[in-house]
């Protein structure tokens, strides 16, 4: 196994005069690659969220039949003055959809428009929205800018901040995506208050994974506010999502492209990913699958002696009190595989794996993380004493 070790992080401390109110910038440090994360409610009228943007003719927002009748035209409003034409193209909503095939659409819609080099996207939605335009900015005319819009927790938490893009495979989980950095990110925390309950919980399992990676001060802090959190209190809510902001911003600068330290940002995703593809992709949404996968990755680290049993009940108990599950569900593989080989079968295709081993986030006492492989026999005692069944 292989210790990452980094730059101190500052504990969280707790401030109460973080509201939704105000407007917050969190910098991501990347030379010449740098960008601002704009964080606050109200920021789609916030004019400085939008100054300076790349300069062209031609935008496209990129969206959701979901999102785009509740946000594309305040966020259509707010880039009007910049951009001589501003196209808007809604992709069916879910993770299903997150398929060559309906990245093509995008594609379609800029060459139909005459969209050139300059042309700027706007990756308006969640998780998926945000993967999917960054990976069409990233290869259309081999590159053009993006900025994302993220209005979902999940997304506003991580998978907006960091400049990975990708679409899914049926065999594995975003296999075909390049690393392609925003130009910003602008998270208006308003968008928060029309999520469904599930997605809230959703992205809560992408808050509560900092804690025990990198600071076990924001766990304690997540545990005294859950129930709060659960509920959409939004001052709550910005003091969460700036504080998510800054530990992936942290990471990141170190490791734009997961050579090192930024693989424990995947901590619960080798066995999340597994989930998500041996259930259909879009059965579970990401956030579940992934606090289902904390679990187990919790178990995988006390068995190999890294934590104890009683951190293992520590996590399993404020994912639950998320609302998300604890029990990983059976996998029913078309060919017969058992559940735990179903497992180890889809973890294998995971991009973390190399030559064949499989490879894991294991959490350690004080709240860091490490790669690390595991037999699969052990690996196998964990998939059963975790699932349903």
């Amino acid at each position: 196994m292989s210790s990452v070790s980094f730059s101190p992080l500052i504990p969280f401390q707790p401030d109460t005069s973080v509201s939704a109110a105000a407007a917050y910038t969190v910098p991501i440090a990347l030379g010449d690659r740098s960008y601002p994360i704009h964080i606050g409610a109200g920021a789609f009228a916030d004019a400085r969220a939008w100054a300076n943007l790349p300069k062209a003719q031609t935008a496209l927002i990129v969206t959701n039949t979901t999102v785009g009748p509740l946000y594309a035209a305040a966020l259509q409003d707010a880039i009007a003055g910049v951009y001589e034409r501003v196209h808007v193209i809604a992709l069916p909503d879910g993770e299903a959809y997150k398929d060559w095939l309906h990245l093509q659409r995008i594609f379609d819609v800029l060459l139909e428009n005459q969209a050139d080099r300059k042309t700027v996207l706007f990756a308006l939605g969640g998780g998926v929205i945000g993967d999917m335009t960054g990976f069409a900015a990233a290869c259309y005319m081999r590159g053009v800018p993006f900025v994302q819009v993220p209005t979902t927790l999940l997304s506003q938490v991580d998978s907006s901040v960091g400049g990975k893009t990708a679409v899914n495979h049926p065999a594995g989980k975003n296999m075909i995506g390049a690393f392609y950095q925003p130009e910003r990110v602008v998270c208006d925390l308003n968008a928060l208050t029309t999520l469904p309950p599930r997605e809230v919980s959703a992205g809560l399992a992408e808050v509560i994974k900092y804690g025990p990676i990198a600071d076990l001060s924001f766990l304690d802090w997540l545990e005294r506010n859950m129930d709060e959190l659960r509920n959409g209190h939004t001052g709550l809510l910005a003091q969460a999502v700036k504080r998510s902001c800054e530990i992936k911003a942290w990471v990141v600068s170190q490791d734009e492209r997961e050579s090192g330290i930024r693989a424990i940002l995947n901590f619960g995703h080798t066995f999340g990913h597994a989930i998500e593809a041996g259930l259909g992709f879009g059965t579970w949404l990401h956030g579940e699958a992934v606090g289902c996968g904390m679990v187990m990755a919790a178990h995988l680290s006390e068995r190999l002696g890294l934590i104890d049993a009683a951190m293992v009940a520590r996590l399993t108990a404020i994912i639950s009190r998320a609302g998300l599950p604890v029990k990983g569900p059976q996998l029913n593989d078309p060919s017969g595989l058992s559940n735990a080989d179903a497992y180890l079968s889809h973890m294998r295709v995971d991009k973390k794996a190399q030559a064949g081993d499989i490879r894991f986030v294991l959490i350690e006492a004080g709240g860091s993380a490490k790669m690390g492989v595991a037999e699969d026999a052990l690996v196998r005692e964990v998939i059963e004493a975790c699932c349903d069944g």
